[in-house]
């Protein structure tokens, strides 16, 4: 499998996944209504008319037309990354990032707003409520700087490859 194809299943994965998963709390969640998961996450149907954390909330037509907008190019821009990206966690990273942008793009698209569901608290302090396309574009902006910073510049190809420990 090739970096690029690991992106790209990666990302049809995460896309999947979030809108398998808020087709589920769309049809049994109760409202705002907190559902505790565990010790510091609840359950609780929220709906995003910004970007991440809500920040920069598009509530008019135009608004959400201009987040969709962003949205679609960060895809595409993405995208020719990892057509021309040779390292694995490269790929991995990119496809996370697109398949969680192609998600919350999705629920703009069908929705309106993005569907957001976990809520992440501790000892009453509740931080934000997000998703698992929040979640896969947080692993992905990762995966890339772990690359940035710990990845070796191949000398033929100009790309970051991720060397293990005594390979030379």
């Amino acid at each position: 499998m090739t970096p690029r194809r690991l992106g790209a299943v990666i990302a049809l994965a995460v896309l999947v996944g979030d809108q398998g998963i808020k087709a589920l709390v769309l049809r049994f969640a109760a409202g705002d209504v907190p559902t505790p998961f565990c010790a510091i996450l609840d359950l609780t149907l929220r709906w995003n008319t910004g970007i991440s954390f809500s920040l920069f909330a598009g509530n008019s037509p135009a608004g959400r037309a201009l987040l969709l907008a962003f949205t679609l190019t960060a895809i595409v821009l993405l995208g020719w990354w990892l057509s021309r990206c040779r390292s694995f966690l490269v790929g991995a990273g990119l496809g996370a990032i697109i398949g969680g942008a192609l998600g919350n793009g999705a629920d703009r698209v069908l929705y309106g707003a993005v569907v957001d569901y976990l809520d992440l608290h501790v000892l009453g302090a509740h931080f934000f409520v997000f998703n698992l396309a929040d979640v896969a574009i947080n692993v992905g902006v990762g995966l890339l700087i772990l690359d940035a910073v710990f990845g070796t510049r191949s000398k033929s190809a100009g790309n970051r490859t991720v060397t293990p420990p005594g390979v030379q």
